[in-house]
């Protein structure tokens, strides 16, 4: 009973695996919807095509061209012609023109004449006309500078952005919303940019880098109606998007002579990522550098500068839109051993009285916040007065502080919120509550130190010591810890002392 039980399970496993199969099939036409779909999102009124013509399998489309004016600059483009074959199998071969150009230029004479250029390309569409997955492959996608006019003058430049192997995946899916999906890979992405500005004596700029395996992707979900071209529509509670891209290595040079003064480097990073996230109106923001090294010379320098960080990172999470309750927010920045060569240390410490050690600095910074405003409203940005707050703080959470620099070792944490309806017990700033700790090791070894090499006055580190004395306690060899509490009735108490 059991070995029918399961012969027919898998008899019934295999008739809906081919039946899938079998519907899972698009036409050329079924694309060539898929594609004004997307095209649309940027705006009915900038795309026009010309002719639409079927020959046996192949669908043709000629004469399609784009353009965008905001303001005094305006963008226009042309694709050439670009077919869709069905390939007899359910799914469909897209062929684009070598090279598509785009142009911008606004009203002072300032133009640029640019190309996408790809070679190698292959795309191949397969799914259903409710999903549709695009699979790319591409010997090389660039973007090239054909030709700059400043002030109706022609400037001598070389630019080009080229992308190589790339490899990657496209999915849409079409229900009553719309999800765009991709991943995309690329062995390498190199960059060039040669400018000789027009009517100066030797000026010029030279800038050329290499960033090596490359991996970029995203996820979007939207309202079918949804228009790109309007940035309010894009940050609003109907739209999210996840994406990320990453890189394992990068390395640049430069040379740039301005007015007689030449200056030249280098810079080269480990691996760095991205990560974006948008839910609604709040957009989280998280970017890492790993093994930075920038070094500079040049006339105006009186030395060469190096400087190496072991990682930096930054993160932003914020409400970008108007909001009627108060809403997380979030900062964070990592500044790990952060070094600069003896040269830059011998101006301020020439007899290394103050450990050179490389500075590290943590910051990780939480809260809520009413926002009056949407940030990406012109008028609304325009009406702000520069008296007036953006938002409102009702709440400030120091996740984590950690400073190392100079022999000092600070660390800190604290929990505050704001009553913005007392804006008098602290003249003009809501009343916060809450209470901060700070933990600091080595203070009075940098004072010393300071005084020693003359950037700090007897007087004023006498100043200092004091101030550490009164709001803060011994708790070991040269460390101190301070907690100061803001109560309920605006009382300011550091270690227990009221000092306020």
């Amino acid at each position: 009973m059991t070995k029918h039980i399961m012969m027919r399970s898998a008899a019934s496993a295999i008739a809906l695996i081919s039946a899938t199969a079998a519907s899972a099939e698009v036409t050329a036409a079924d694309v060539w919807a898929d594609w004004q779909a997307s095209l649309a999102l940027y705006g009915q009124d900038s795309l026009t095509i010309g002719t639409e013509t079927m020959t046996g399998d192949t669908l043709t489309v000629s004469g399609i061209t784009f353009g965008f004016e905001e303001e005094t600059t305006k963008l226009t483009g042309a694709m050439g012609d670009v077919t869709f074959t069905e390939l007899g199998d359910g799914t469909v071969s897209v062929g684009m023109a070598p090279t598509n150009p785009i142009t911008i230029s606004n009203q002072d004479g300032n133009v640029l004449k640019m190309s996408i250029n790809q070679s190698g390309l292959k795309v191949i569409v397969s799914g259903t006309p409710e999903q549709m997955n695009y699979d790319v492959s591409a010997d090389q996608y660039a973007l090239v500078m054909d030709e700059i006019t400043e002030d109706g003058k022609p400037v001598e430049a070389d630019i080009r952005v080229a992308l190589n192997d790339i490899a990657g995946r496209y999915v849409t899916r079409t229900s009553d919303m719309r999800q765009i999906s991709y991943d995309m890979t690329a062995a390498s992405l190199d960059m060039i940019a040669d400018i000789t500005p027009p009517d100066t004596d030797g000026d010029y700029v030279t800038i050329s880098g290499k960033i090596e395996n490359i991996s970029t992707a995203s996820e979007m979900t939207l309202p079918v109606t949804a228009d790109l071209e309007n940035p309010m529509a894009v940050f609003g509670a109907d739209v999210s998007m996840v994406a990320s891209y990453a890189y394992e290595k990068g390395a640049y040079i430069f040379d740039v002579n301005a007015e007689g003064t030449q200056t030249s480097g280098s810079a080269s990073t480990g691996a760095g990522s991205l990560d974006m996230k948008m839910d609604g109106s709040v957009l989280s923001y998280d970017s890492a550098v790993n093994d930075l090294d920038v070094a500079v010379q040049g006339a105006a320098l009186p030395f060469p500068i190096e400087v190496s960080m072991a990682q930096y990172g930054i993160g932003l999470d914020m409400p970008m839109t108007k909001t009627e309750e108060p809403v997380d927010f979030g900062l964070r920045l990592n500044l790990t051993d952060l070094a600069v060569n003896d040269m830059i240390w011998a101006l301020a410490d020439p007899t290394n009285a103050v450990p050179h050690d490389p500075v590290t600095i943590f910051l990780d910074l939480s809260g809520k916040a009413k926002f009056f405003i949407d940030l990406f409203d012109p008028e609304q940005a325009e009406a702000l007065s520069i008296d007036e707050a953006p938002g409102e703080l009702t709440a400030l959470t120091l996740k984590d502080l950690r400073i190392k620099a100079a022999g000092v070792d600070v660390n800190g944490s604290g929990d505050f919120t704001f009553d913005n309806t007392d804006k008098v017990t602290f003249d003009g700033i809501p009343r916060p509550q809450g209470d901060l700790t700070v933990n600091i090791k080595g203070a009075n070894a940098l004072i010393d130190s300071l005084v020693e090499i003359g950037l700090l006055p007897d007087d004023q580190a006498m100043v200092g010591r004091l101030m550490m004395g009164m709001f803060a306690k011994v708790t070991g060899d040269d460390e101190l810890t301070s907690n100061v509490e803001i109560n309920a009735q605006g009382q300011v108490i550091a270690n227990g002392q009221r000092v306020k």
